[in-house]
C-alpha cells in the first residue's frame, strides 16, 4: 500500500474511533510484536527541539513500538546530529532526515504527529504551525510565554480537531494522581488551600541585553531561527544557555512558570478548575510568592519550601491534607486516608507519552489538553504580572482579561517578530 493511501486510511480510522467513542486496544499481535509495529499501524513522527529535555522525550517516544520517527529538527548542529544518530540506531538504518527549519519538517505530508521540546519561547509558535499543518502535537511545558499565545493554541487545537498533549507529565504519575483524586473525592473535606512549588526562591524575570558577538555558521547555530518570534537581538553565546534564557522575559516566565506549569496545573486539577483560573492575585513577601484566590474561595499559594523532591504540591481541606512530590514520598493526614493508596513512586514520563499515542489512535482527549494547559499557565502568567507590577491584580476567566486594569491588560500579549504570527 502506498504512503498516501496508508496514511489516509489510518487517519480515517482515528476519526471513526473518536465518533464511536470506543477505546482502541493495542495488542502485541496488532503491533507485530514488541520490537516494531507493522507499517500500517505506525504513528509517523518528527521531533522538534532536541536539547536535554528533548533527548529524554525522544527516547521515550522511540521506546514505543508503534512510533516511526522519521525526522528531527534543531537549530543547533550538534544536537541535530546526535538526534539523527539516536533515531538511526533505534531502527538500524540511516533514514532519519535532519532539518534546521521546523517549517520544512512540518511540510512533510507523511507526518502524523510531532514532538516539540524547544525552549519555552517556541512552544506556542511551533504548536500553532504544527496544528495548522494538521499534525498531532506533544509539546513540552510551559505552553506559552504570554497569555494570548496559549489561548491561540487552545483555539487552534479545537478548530483543527488534532490531538494535543502538553508535557505536564505528572497528570499521569501515580502519586500525583492519587493526591488529586483524594482532593476531588471530598475525603479531605472542603478544600481551602492549595500549595504549588515554584523553582527558584525569587519570582520574576529580567530583560538583559547582551553585547553582540560574531554569529556561528548557520549549520552550527541558526540564530534567527533560535530567536523565532522573540524580539530581534544580535547573537551572544550566553542567550542559548538554559541558565540565562530560562529567566529572561523574552524567552520564559522564570521561576513561576518553570515549575508552576506542573504544580499550579496539579492544583487546578485538584480544584476542578481545568476550565478556569484564579480571579485575584497578590504578592505575600519580597521574594514574589503569590497568593491567588479562585471564585469558589479556594486559595492557591505559589511559593518555595514544600518537601518531597521536585515539583511538590500540597492540598489542604478542613478535614485533612496531602503533600506529595517527585520523590514518590507522600504524607497524608489523617493517615487512614492512605487505605486506598495505589500508586507507583518516582517520576517517569512513559505513561504520559503512551497516553498521547493512544489518543491519536482513539481520538480521545489526553489528560493535559490544550484548554486545561492554557488555564493553568494562565494562572502562572497572571501571578507573574502581579509580581511585575508590584500590586494586586484581578482576572476575569470568562472574558480572559484583567478587571479595570489597562496596564495589566497590555501585558497579556507579546508582539511576534515577523514573519511569525499567532
Amino acid at each position: 500500500m502506498g504512503r498516501r493511501r496508508r496514511t489516509m486510511t489510518r487517519r480515517s480510522f482515528v476519526k471513526g474511533a473518536a465518533a464511536a467513542a470506543a477505546p482502541y486496544v493495542v495488542t502485541s499481535t496488532a503491533l507485530g510484536g514488541a520490537a516494531r509495529a507493522p507499517a500500517g499501524a505506525r504513528i509517523v513522527m518528527g521531533a522538534i527541539g532536541i536539547g536535554g529535555r528533548g533527548r529524554y522525550i525522544l527516547g521515550r517516544m522511540l521506546s514505543n513500538a508503534d512510533v516511526q520517527m522519521v525526522a528531527v529538527c534543531d537549530v543547533q548542529g550538534p544536537r541535530r546530529a546526535s538526534a539523527k544518530a539516536a533515531v538511526d540506531r533505534r531502527y538500524g538504518n540511516a533514514d532519519c532526515k535532519p532539518y534546521i527549519d521546523l517549517r520544512e519538517l512540518l511540510a512533510r505530508a507523511d507526518l502524523d504527529a510531532v514532538m516539540i521540546a524547544t525552549g519555552d519561547n517556541w512552544h506556542s509558535a511551533a504548536t500553532l504551525l504544527a496544528t495548522r499543518a494538521g499534525k498531532h502535537v506533544y509539546c513540552e511545558k510551559p505552553l506559552s510565554v504570554s497569555l494570548g499565545e496559549s489561548r491561540a493554541v487552545a483555539d487552534a487545537v479545537r478548530r483543527y480537531g488534532t490531538v494535543f498533549q502538553c508535557g505536564t507529565q505528572r497528570r499521569n504519575v501515580g502519586q500525583f494522581v492519587f493526591a488529586v483524586n483524594l482532593a476531588r473525592s471530598g475525603r479531605l473535606g472542603r478544600l481551602h488551600t492549595l500549595h504549588a512549588e515554584k523553582y527558584w526562591a525569587r519570582s520574576g524575570v529580567h530583560w538583559t541585553a547582551l553585547p553582540a558577538e560574531p554569529a556561528p555558521p548557520r549549520e552550527k547555530m541558526a540564530w534567527d531561527l533560535w530567536l523565532g518570534p522573540a524580539p530581534g537581538r544580535p547573537y551572544n553565546r550566553r542567550y542559548p544557555s538554559r541558565g540565562f534564557w530560562s529567566t529572561h522575559g523574552d524567552f520564559s516566565g522564570g521561576s513561576i512558570t518553570e515549575w508552576g506549569s506542573h504544580t499550579v496545573d496539579l492544583c487546578q486539577w485538584a480544584n476542578d478548575a481545568d476550565d478556569t483560573s484564579p480571579v485575584e492575585y497578590e504578592t505575600v513577601n519580597d521574594r514574589g510568592d503569590v497568593r491567588a484566590t479562585y471564585a469558589n474561595g479556594v486559595k492557591l499559594l505559589i511559593r518555595k519550601g514544600l518537601r518531597f523532591g521536585s515539583c511538590p504540591v500540597r492540598f489542604e481541606g478542613d478535614e485533612g491534607w496531602v503533600e506529595v512530590g517527585d520523590s514518590g514520598q507522600m504524607e497524608v493526614h489523617p493517615a487512614s486516608l492512605r487505605r486506598d493508596e495505589r500508586f507507583r513512586g518516582g517520576y517517569p514520563a512513559d505513561d504520559h507519552v503512551r497516553q498521547f499515542l493512544d489518543c491519536i489512535q482513539t481520538g480521545r482527549r489526553p489528560a493535559s489538553s490544550a484548554e486545561a494547559s492554557h488555564r493553568s499557565i494562565t494562572a502562572c502568567h497572571c501571578a507573574n504580572i502581579c509580581v511585575r507590577l508590584g500590586r494586586p491584580v484581578r482576572w476575569d476567566p470568562a472574558k480572559e482579561a484583567f478587571v479595570g486594569d489597562a496596564e495589566a491588560d497590555r501585558l497579556r500579549l507579546r508582539p511576534y517578530r515577523a514573519p511569525w504570527r499567532l
